[in-house]
């Protein structure tokens, strides 16, 4: 018996037996049904979140339709929101708010100490090192010299090049500098930006672009560590691109290689790794994941916006590291954040690309405006030249020789906080840092009572969860005089008292925190965020 045969001869009997008992009209009709059908039941299984994240959001979103479920999360939403809005009244209980413009201008002078006391809310000491990154760099000096260069510069505008072509040749300079920094040749390029999310942003549309145009690829997929910053995920979202996370490798904590190339197919338009991440500061393979950009013709964007500024300088400062930038020849862009560790003024990023191919994908061009051809190389249109000009003038003050030693004195110290963390009992370090960031855990309690603890003493360090953790982003306020060791003693102490009695609950903010990592209904933790969020914009009505 010949089965193939047999089967199709009695699909075909059934077909005829089916449609020769119907109208053309009908069978037209049950022909479209069918595959319209088949065209939604693709389209509703593959789609950019999965199936079975679809369904859980749908269930949790259905379960709060229920009433007395609905008044339950109404009313803890409502407490979240009051807890984050009553922590601003208190951080800003010493001043009046302005909430209608004056009558009458108010004096310079008294503008001036306004702006000194709005300065000096919160509770942390920064200027001493007391938190973790967020102002990797301060002296007095220095900010009186930008201030005067900003000052300069503050009314130009890049997009009108033929009024302002020092501020674009500032631009071009310092774009041309920070590719050599990364062994970029003659073909290197890039733009500035106004920070790490918009470097990473615009690198996700150059290659959304290249994809459809030179690649025939409509639906783009990026490929990232599940470490990778969720600008990644911001420009997946902004760009109609699927994003498909890899997990870490549980030893390391970098991508797991199998993994990501077993992710790869025909729509991938972008391979990312970061050097270093931001959660754990351990880095990606990145001359791997060049490999594998080479042998698929993928192209390769390496994140170093946290730590590019030390990692660029590192092996001048006699500190080893792995091949990570343009020397490798799959790597086709870097982002790089002028405004950490080069010191500059907030506001200031760099995104490099190995070709101009790439470059102009990033580009938006309108040709059929009636105000004539309009152009611009980054999400903004006008630009401040005054940030473009305070940056070109932080690098060009501090010089290789002063970033060379900067970083010397961040790696000595997170060297000796590192050395110290892991002789402690109780807690480990996530992987093997690669530059300034130090992620601490535990197995004995939970690790979010360290932060609190600390923060009671003064330092304000970032938490982490998948899984929990904290960690401390070393910068040059660090390498003062004794902080380092103050950070280590304090450090001890509190973990000393913790381990006389470890299976304490959390109690207070970082309850909610814990908790909140927790939730299996993400969309809830999602409204968390934007109430804190909402919290940041509070005035008196």
């Amino acid at each position: 018996m010949d089965l193939v045969s047999d089967g199709l001869l009695l699909t075909k009997n059934t077909v005829n037996n089916l449609f020769g008992q119907c109208e053309p009209w009908q069978v037209a009709s049950i022909t479209a049904s069918s595959v319209l059908s088949s065209i939604w039941i693709w389209n509703f299984v593959f789609q950019d979140e999965s199936l079975y994240n679809r369904l859980k959001k749908f269930t949790f979103t259905q379960i709060k339709k229920i009433p007395k479920f609905r008044k339950l999360v109404e009313e803890e939403t409502k407490k979240i929101s009051d807890l984050f809005e009553n922590e601003v009244k208190e951080n800003t209980k010493s001043e009046k708010y302005i909430v209608e413009l004056p009558t009458q201008g108010i004096p310079r002078d008294e503008l001036i100490k306004t702006v000194n006391r709005y300065l000096d809310l919160g509770k942390y000491n920064w200027k001493e090192g007391f938190i973790s990154g967020a102002v990797y760099y301060y002296d007095e000096e220095l900010i009186k010299f930008l201030t005067e260069v900003y000052g300069l510069a503050s009314y130009t505008n890049p997009l009108h090049s033929d009024i302002f072509p020092g501020i674009c040749k500032m631009e071009a300079e310092v774009v041309r500098l920070v590719a050599k920094l990364f062994h970029g040749d003659h073909n290197t390029c890039g733009t500035m930006t106004s920070g790490g999310t918009e470097s990473i942003i615009m690198a996700c549309k150059a290659y959304r672009d290249f994809g459809r145009n030179e690649c025939n690829i409509k639906k783009g997929v990026i490929i990232v560590p599940r470490s990778a910053h969720p600008a990644f995920d911001k420009a997946a979202s902004y760009f109609g691109v699927r994003i498909v996370h890899i997990d870490l490798n549980p030893d390391t904590y970098s991508v797991d290689l199998k993994k990501m190339e077993n992710a790869i197919t025909k729509n991938t338009i972008l391979l990312v790794g970061s050097f270093p991440n931001f959660p754990y500061g351990t880095s990606d393979d990145i001359e791997a994941i060049s490999a594998l950009g080479l042998k698929y013709n993928i192209p390769v964007h390496v994140d170093c916006c946290l730590g590019g500024f030390i990692a660029a300088f590192m092996p001048q400062a006699g500190f080893f590291l792995p091949q990570f930038d343009f020397i490798l020849p799959g790597v086709t862009s870097i982002s790089a954040d002028t405004h950490k560790y080069g010191y500059t003024p907030k506001g200031s990023s760099v995104i490099l690309y190995s070709d101009k191919k790439f470059r102009h994908n990033q580009y938006y061009v309108c040709t059929e405006w009636p105000g004539g051809h309009y152009g611009s190389p980054t999400v903004s249109g006008s630009r401040s030249g005054g940030i473009i000009a305070a940056c070109w003038a932080t690098l060009m003050y501090f010089g290789m020789n002063g970033y060379i030693n900067s970083t010397k004195a961040i790696m000595e110290t997170k060297i000796f906080i590192e050395e110290q963390l892991r002789s402690m009992e109780g807690i480990f370090i996530f992987g093997n840092p690669t530059t300034s960031v130090i992620a601490i855990g535990s197995n004995v309690f939970n690790i979010y009572r360290l932060s609190d603890a600390l923060n009671t003493k003064g330092w304000n360090l970032n938490t982490l969860q998948f899984p929990i953790g904290i960690h401390i982003c070393i910068t040059h306020l660090h390498t003062k005089p004794d902080v380092a060791s103050l950070f280590v003693n304090d450090l001890r102490q509190e973990l000393d008292k913790i381990l006389k009695n470890p299976n304490v609950e959390l109690t207070g903010k970082m309850a909610m925190y814990g908790m909140s990592a927790t939730l299996p209904d993400r969309t809830i933790v999602g409204d968390i965020t934007r109430y804190f969020i909402d919290a940041m914009y509070y005035t008196p009505t």
